[in-house]
Formats: C-alpha cells, sequence, structure tokens
C-alpha cells in the first residue's frame, strides 16, 4: 500500500508538469512544416504489445506498456484511439514503476464489438469495467484511470464501478464548454477532409490543422484514426 501511494502521488506531479510543458511547447512545434517529417511511426515503439480482451461477443484491443505496479488505464477522446497516449505511456513508465493499458473504446481503432454505435456512456463504463477484468482476470492491481475529453467522461463514470479503482484524473473535459461547443461542431465535421492521398497526408493535416499539436504524437497516433479505403484495413496496418 505504501509503495502505491507514492507511485500515485509521483503520477500526479508528473502530470502536472507534463500538461505545463505540453502547453508551453505547442507554438515552437507548429513552426517550418515543410521540413517536418510526416511520415508515420508504428506503435510498436511505445508499446511492449497489445492485446485483445473478449467481452460478451466484443473485442477490446488493449495496447500495453511496462509491467508491475498500480495499472494506469488510459482513455482517449472521441474519435481517436489508444494510440494517443503514447508518447504518455513511453514517458511515465521511465519514471514511475507502473504499467499502461491505453483501450481502444466501442466503436475506436481496432476494437470491434456487437454494437459500435452504442456511445452511451453507462455503456462506455461498463466496457472498462468489463475489459479491466477480463484483462486481469483474478489478479487486479491498484487502478489509476485517466481520460481526456470523452475519455474523461467514461473514466468518472466508471470510477464508481471499477473495484479496484484508487485514482482519477480528467483532462479537457469541462461540461459547460463542452455544450457551448456542440453548436460549433457541425462547422468543424464539415472542415474535416473525407479521405487522404497517404498517411503522411493524412498526418500533415492533423498536425497543420491543430487537431494534434504534437508532430511525433501525430505520426504515431493518426494511423489509428483511419481506414484504408482499398483494404478497410486501419491506417496502423500501413504504418
Amino acid at each position: 500500500l505504501i509503495s502505491s501511494s507514492f507511485s500515485i502521488r509521483i503520477l500526479n506531479r508528473f502530470l502536472k508538469m507534463s500538461l505545463r510543458k505540453s502547453v508551453l511547447s505547442r507554438g515552437s512545434k507548429r513552426m517550418s512544416v515543410s521540413t517536418k517529417d510526416f511520415s508515420p511511426i508504428t506503435w510498436t515503439r511505445y508499446f511492449d504489445n497489445k492485446k485483445f480482451v473478449s467481452v460478451n461477443g466484443s473485442l477490446f484491443n488493449v495496447y500495453v506498456k511496462g509491467s508491475g505496479g498500480p495499472g494506469i488505464v488510459a482513455l482517449h477522446g472521441g474519435g481517436y484511439s489508444g494510440l494517443t497516449w503514447a508518447l504518455f505511456a513511453e514517458e511515465i513508465t521511465t519514471k514511475i514503476n507502473c504499467h499502461i493499458l491505453a483501450i481502444d473504446l466501442r466503436g475506436h481503432g481496432l476494437t470491434s464489438t456487437t454494437d459500435d454505435a452504442d456511445l452511451d456512456l453507462a455503456t462506455l463504463a461498463n466496457d472498462i469495467n468489463d475489459v479491466i477484468r477480463g484483462f486481469y482476470m483474478d489478479e487486479i492491481p491498484p487502478i489509476v484511470l485517466i481520460g481526456h475529453s470523452m475519455g474523461g467522461a467514461v473514466a468518472v463514470e466508471a470510477a464508481s464501478i471499477v473495484e479496484y479503482a484508487v485514482g482519477l484524473c480528467v483532462i479537457d473535459v469541462v461540461e459547460g464548454s463542452a455544450l457551448e461547443s456542440l453548436s460549433a461542431m457541425q462547422n468543424i465535421l464539415r472542415g474535416r477532409p473525407t479521405s487522404f492521398p497517404s498517411l503522411e497526408h493524412a498526418i500533415q493535416w492533423s498536425f497543420r490543422s491543430g487537431q494534434t499539436h504534437n508532430l511525433e504524437a501525430a505520426r504515431v497516433s493518426v494511423p489509428g484514426q483511419i481506414k484504408n479505403l482499398k483494404t478497410g484495413q486501419l491506417g496502423t496496418h500501413d504504418a
């Protein structure tokens, strides 16, 4: 218990420093776009492996990094995938003894469910609880839930039902501002390309449009957000 609580305190401190550093460095990362490398980076550079967890006829894809210590269950925002946590997973596992489970939520990434359109908050929260139980079986460690945007809302909902949850962190999830932004959502969606000539073009668009402020993060995460129209395979298959 002492080592777990110590790790969680270190995690909280690291999260604050990382977020502050990320915000301060955003401007410089968008300079000299023409000289940037927009080639995709494979997920294997950041995660040790990935595992499909079977839950009631559905298969949830989980990217795994590290071993031992508390389990940090990372939940991505809407339209993204578990690969948005790639850089975080690589960094945090060098700071403390922990392991990361970055889950592709229902309707996202490589996860395939019996009803991908069911994105009800309670459904998503139950998914997380079931995936945790299915991944660890009978040896569930202390769990820290971390969620970004939609994933933050899911993390809050799941915290009350995940039996071994000892910590909760939410990023960029404020109900008031989220509701205010709904009126502009159609304009945002209309401004997104329906297809790209290549993964490189998709990564470049994500970076230049501000969808992702860190180019390295875009290079590893964008392939998990798009599919090859000819093969039907997720972009990670071609990365």
